[in-house]
């Protein structure tokens, strides 16, 4: 949730951010995954990964962070005797395109008001593009080509935006000594998100989840299954590390312009969340289906 303290950056990303996540848990993207052979998550590996070409597990588990690398295995490089990069960036586009138009309708997604977002948003993810060093997954993605549509040029926008921003939280994980689990396990810990979407989605057993939390217990950041004081310091210290280290790549637009940005974009993306479309329970079920299987 936003505050009176948030930074315009900030602002503009946390609004416009359901326009992108959106792509992960709509209908749209099993239907579509499973059209061309694949499960919802070998579709989501090969999906977000094909930005690197034919990437194996072991880029794609660095650059993603929290997922177990086994759970990356099981999804690549077999995802890739299925079908290539080039099919799954026109398939994120096509599940974007699909869910964005039946959740938004056909008339907003052509109006002047998506076409100004997108040309915000557009304006930010080129100027970050100038800025690529040390964010390896936003780099990969800076060289895919730009949607002609506006809900599209949107979308792709700020998924740069979103990995920009990623790649900076890693960074701020690496120098906090957190792992890709412990720091979910902190998230689930702050009673802001469903534990059992993130330990099921990211591949987790529950005995390595326990080891991770009892880790944390040892250095002092939990107390029981909640964050203790020194949790609370460490996670607010990572979340203010992550807006400074996202924030250059929406200084072209200046204050002014992310309030803009924020305000086009709001009213969108409370439609996306009142549609359902941010409901990660088929996701969860198919991530928990791969893990007993597997």
């Amino acid at each position: 949730m936003g505050t009176v303290t948030e930074s315009p950056s900030r602002l503009a990303w946390r609004v416009t951010e359901p326009l992108h996540a959106l792509v992960y848990l709509v209908p749209e993207a099993s239907e579509v995954y499973a059209r061309l052979g694949l499960d919802p998550m070998a579709g989501y590996f090969a999906a977000r990964g094909a930005a690197f070409g034919e990437a194996g597990p072991a880029l794609v588990a660095a650059t993603f962070y929290n997922f177990n690398p086994a759970m990356v295995a099981r999804a690549l490089p077999a995802a890739w005797r299925v079908v290539t990069p080039e099919q799954m960036i026109a398939a994120r586009l096509e599940i974007a395109g699909e869910a964005l138009t039946r959740a938004l309708g056909a008339g907003v997604v052509t109006s002047r008001e998506v076409a100004e977002a997108a040309e915000l948003a557009r304006t930010a993810a080129l100027d970050a593009a100038a800025m690529p060093h040390g964010r390896p997954l936003f780099a990969a993605h800076t060289e895919l080509p730009w949607p002609d549509e506006p809900h599209l040029r949107l979308f792709h926008a700020q998924t740069l935006l979103r990995e920009f921003r990623g790649d900076g939280h890693i960074a701020a994980l690496l120098e906090a000594g957190i792992s890709g689990l412990e720091s979910i396990v902190l998230h689930v810990a702050t009673g802001a998100i469903d534990g059992r979407f993130l330990k099921i989605t990211r591949g987790w057993s529950d005995a390595e989840w326990a080891a991770a939390a009892e880790g944390l217990r040892s250095r002092g950041l939990m107390a029981g299954d909640e964050l203790s004081e020194e949790g609370r310091r460490v996670r607010e210290s990572l979340e203010a590390a992550t807006d400074r280290l996202a924030e250059p790549a929406y200084r072209a637009l200046g204050e002014r312009g992310c309030l803009r940005l924020a305000e086009l974009t709001r009213p969108l993306s409370r439609t996306v969340v009142k549609a359902g479309m941010m409901n990660p329970a088929a996701l969860t079920e198919a991530a928990s289906e791969r893990q007993h299987a597997g």
